[in-house]
Formats: structure tokens, sequence, C-alpha cells
């Protein structure tokens, strides 16, 4: 399983996947999730994939081959004039993949399924935000819906839903991001460290800071102590149940 969120800032773009691929609890392995491709002063593209690994793969795989070797019919993503119409061609790649792949017909579309999330700025036009489903479909964040996630989203989301605030900081995005990170790998085995981020800034066209969370980094470790002890006060400062008699 996976655990990726994407989520739109006053600020930008913040992006953070976790890492780990398993096929069974002995056969875990750690692959990258976050993939970027830039044209600096122009565009910025982040892609954040959960589902097959090799329906990922090859969908990254055939995104960044058609980067340096456009094709009439397979224009290049950093050849679209929008981020709508990269976001299409994204999700009509994923589709393509899956398909491709799938031997048996339809019933065997399910073994070959990926979900990404999408974002970034093509100059001219504001940072947007994708949720692209295998159906080669997708939706777009805003207001009402400022965050997506994939993968193994439901230790996580209550957090965020909680305490996300579009006018934070980055710094203050990525604390959250580690707190619903940190609690979702307390709950599912098939999330794991390590943690990647990206972060992007409006109208820059240019990459932010980027990062890797490992299992000993000294902030993630006194985050997750902290967290699990504000819990347990919160917790204890709430009124005891009254049985009756």
């Amino acid at each position: 399983m996976t655990y990726c969120v994407g989520m739109m800032l006053d600020r930008g773009l913040v992006m953070m996947s976790d890492t780990r691929t398993n096929a069974g609890v002995d056969n875990i392995s750690t692959f990258k999730k976050l993939h970027v491709w830039e044209e600096p002063g122009e565009r910025v593209l982040m892609l954040m994939s959960a589902g097959n690994l090799a329906t990922t793969q090859a969908v990254v795989s055939t995104l960044d081959e058609r980067t340096k070797a456009p094709q009439e019919r397979a224009p290049s993503l950093l050849e679209t004039p929008s981020m709508f119409q990269a976001a299409q061609l994204v999700a009509k790649t994923l589709k393509d993949v899956i398909a491709a792949h799938a031997e048996a017909g339809q019933n065997a579309d399910s073994a070959f399924r990926a979900t990404l999330i999408f974002g970034g700025q093509i100059a001219g036009s504001p940072p947007r935000l994708f949720l692209i489903y295998p159906e080669g479909n997708f939706i777009e964040a805003g207001d009402d819906t400022p965050f997506f996630q994939i993968g193994e989203t439901k230790y996580g989301r209550p957090i965020i839903v909680r305490a996300y605030d579009r006018a934070a900081t980055f710094e203050e995005a990525l604390k959250l991001l580690l707190v619903s990170f940190d609690s979702t790998v307390k709950a599912n085995l098939s999330v794991g460290l390590p943690f990647d981020y990206q972060l992007y800034t409006t109208d820059t066209y240019a990459l932010g800071p980027k990062g890797r969370v490992k299992a000993d980094d000294p902030y993630f470790r006194s985050i997750s102590s902290a967290w699990g002890d504000k819990l347990k006060e919160a917790l204890d400062s709430l009124p005891n149940f009254t049985l009756q008699a």
C-alpha cells in the first residue's frame, strides 16, 4: 500500500509520499513515488502514485521518455499549454498503460490499477492540483477540497481535516503532514519510512526545497513522540464516562 498527500496552500503546493511497496509481509521494498519535471521559468510539474508498481513505473517512464523525444501523437508534459491539458495527458497515459497490461480483458484491470496526484504550475495560470483515477478521469482541488490523499488514507485524514490551514507556512504544513504520516505508519504496516517531500512556491516556476525524512531523523522522532504524549494528555484531561447504577 501507499500513503501520499498533495496539498494546496496560499504559498504554493506541498507533496509528500511514503516509499514502501509490498507484495506480502516477507517482500517489502523501497521505491520512490514522487516524481518531478521542470522547465525553469516556465513550468513545474509533480506526480505521486499509488497502486500497482509496474503500472506506476510504466506511466512515469512513458511520460519521462516523451519529454526527451516528443511525438506528434503523444505530446510531452513540457509542451502542454495548460495544467488541465497536462492532467489530461497524464490521465490518458495511465488509462493506456492499464489497458496494455490487462491481458485477460476488463476483469483483469483491477490487478493493474493505480491512482495519481498531479500538480504544478504552467506560466499564465495559477497552481493546480488533480486527483487522477485509473479509469482516466480526474477531479481538481479547490477551496472546498484543498488537498488530496491516495493509498492508505483513513488513518491520517482526520488529522489533516482538523488542522489544515491554507494560510500555513511550508514548515507548518510539513509538521502537519509528518503527524498524519506518523499516525498512518503506526496503524498500517504497509506504509513506511522514509518519506519524500517536495515544495513549490507559487509563480516561481522552479522546484522548491525537497527532502527525505528517514526513521532516524531527529525532528521526526521528536514529533512522533510528542504527538503520542499530547494525545494521552488530552485524553486524560477529558471527563471520565459515568456508569449508571
